[in-house]
């Protein structure tokens, strides 16, 4: 039963006030709107009201009824929650609330199938849905962040204005919002999935640059320091490559002389979109390696203590036993500068193939799901406030533009081009980095794929005949229309 609730005179409201919510309410406030905030443990209610919040135009809320009542139809309420039964539990709370024409928004991490459900269930119950993906951190969320807006389409027009003054803005006269509308359903959140997993393989990607540069070329905590801003001037020019320039400069916060990165411990947490992109991209059946890669690479860095025991067991090569391999390594180690160039340019084009995968994922999603994204106007919600933002992403914006059906960004020519002048230091560091023992899964994989989809032919032939002999599989020919199934037992010669 839908009680009738009186309508306030805010703008928006929001639910959940850790640092994200609080940050985003304090945004949208600035921009001009009054906002009503409610949270579950009520003296967060009563600290942001006193505290942050001020002297500003907010309404702090109590209970859940005074925070729809508080609200000016049609009702624009945003849960900023921990993803999963929480967020069903308010919907719940909150349909019997609200009235028609009234929009609910997710702006958590969500699975873009529970997105999907409950767009399903909040339509047919006369209101609107809207699963926003939210990225840009905390600093994101209070200055500006990047939105992903998908669910039903009738609640764009009533959002769109508040979404797109919140949101970071870019362009030559900062005057672009990053937001746009995704798509229906759960389009947003799978995008937002999607800049997450190449959140992942960045990250991956830039660990083992680092790595290599400290280990193989002997680069200290300063050089650091310079080697990344340097590249922060270039084609590597993004959010991960300066913080990660940054973070080389800091001391230790807890006394001492050391640097600060140097006495954390090296096991990585994550909190699943990453693997939810590599799931997905399973039963898509395309190969988003590089996100797998960089999950499997977190788990890895989990095992530390098995780590630290097969470290006193297992042996890695030993220049001095082999000459050919000392000569081999030491003339791209032994320059300094060059070795910091042609790890740059591996670290380049693994970038590009990480990108290029995830708009493959993207592209088969929508296929799926009849979604309809728009590839280039997703890559502009990713230029600004969200944690992949990069220089490169215009490139990609243009690729789709040009050619919106583009198969693949690595066929498009800027890419292709960046690709074919960094393929012989993309080999030389991954061989490298082989040869003297140093892992750099994501590199190797970024150039595995790169050489497969480039492959005109590959050893699936021998896989197809494997299946077709021990499960009667079936198989295909390139000569002749059809499927085929041999007896292989009969056609076998006998061995000697």
């Amino acid at each position: 039963m839908t009680v009738k609730m009186m309508s306030g005179d805010c703008d928006f409201g929001l639910i959940g006030l850790a640092v994200m919510g609080e940050n985003l309410a304090l945004n949208v406030e600035s921009r001009g709107y009054k906002v009503a905030v409610f949270n579950r443990t009520t003296s967060k209610v009563d600290d942001l009201i006193a505290g942050r919040a001020k002297g500003k135009n907010f309404v702090g809320c109590h209970s859940i009824e005074d925070f729809v009542a508080a609200v000016k139809r049609p009702r624009k309420l945003m849960m900023l929650v921990q993803a999963g039964p929480a967020v069903d539990m308010l919907i719940d709370q909150l349909i019997p609330l609200c009235e028609p024409g009234d929009i609910l928004i997710d702006g958590g991490n969500t699975h873009y199938l529970d997105t999907e459900r409950r767009t399903q269930k909040v339509e047919e119950a006369g209101l609107l849905y809207c699963g926003c993906g939210v990225s840009g951190g905390e600093e994101g969320a209070l200055k500006g962040p990047s939105l992903m807006p998908g669910g039903s389409r009738e609640s764009w027009a009533e959002i769109k204005e508040m979404f797109q003054a919140i949101a970071a803005k870019v362009g030559p006269n900062d005057d672009i919002p990053c937001c746009e509308w995704v798509g229906p359903r759960g389009a947003g959140h799978y995008v937002k999935m999607v800049h997450n997993g190449i959140e992942y393989g960045d990250m991956q990607l830039i660990c083992e640059a680092y790595h290599l540069l400290h280990e193989v070329g002997g680069l200290d905590n300063d050089e650091l320091y310079e080697v990344f801003a340097e590249w922060n001037r270039g084609d590597l020019q993004s959010y991960l490559i300066e913080i990660t320039r940054d973070i080389f400069s800091v001391r230790d916060d807890q006394g001492g002389d050391q640097f600060l990165v140097d006495q954390i411990l090296d096991v990585a947490g994550a909190k699943g979109t990453g693997k939810w992109m590599s799931q997905l991209a399973l039963d898509l059946g395309v190969p988003s390696t590089l996100v797998t890669t960089a999950v499997f690479a977190r788990g890895l860095s989990a095992q530390k203590d098995a780590r630290v025991r097969a470290s006193q067991v297992l042996s890695g090569p030993k220049a001095e036993d082999n000459a050919a391999w000392r000569d081999l390594c030491s003339k791209l180690v032994g320059d300094k500068a060059m070795f910091v160039e042609a790890v740059r340019q591996a670290l380049y084009a693994s970038k590009i193939v990480s990108y290029a995968q995830g708009f493959v994922q993207l592209q088969a999603a929508s296929a799926e799901h009849d979604w309809g994204l728009d590839y280039g106007q997703n890559a502009l919600l990713w230029r600004g406030g969200c944690i992949i933002r990069a220089k490169f992403l215009d490139r990609i914006k243009e690729a789709f533009d040009e050619s919106p059906d583009l198969e693949n960004l690595m066929l498009y020519p800027f890419f292709n081009s960046a690709l074919d002048a960094a393929q012989p230091a993309w080999r030389a560091v991954i061989a490298t980095a082989s040869l003297m023992g140093i892992p750099v899964p994501a590199f190797t994989v970024a150039l595995n794929y790169y050489d497969g989809y480039r492959a005109a032919r590959l050893p699936a032939n021998l896989l197809q005949a494997q299946r077709d002999y021990f499960g009667a599989h079936t198989y295909r020919r390139t000569d002749r229309d059809g499927t085929f199934h041999s007896e292989w037992l009969d056609l076998r010669k006998e061995p000697s």
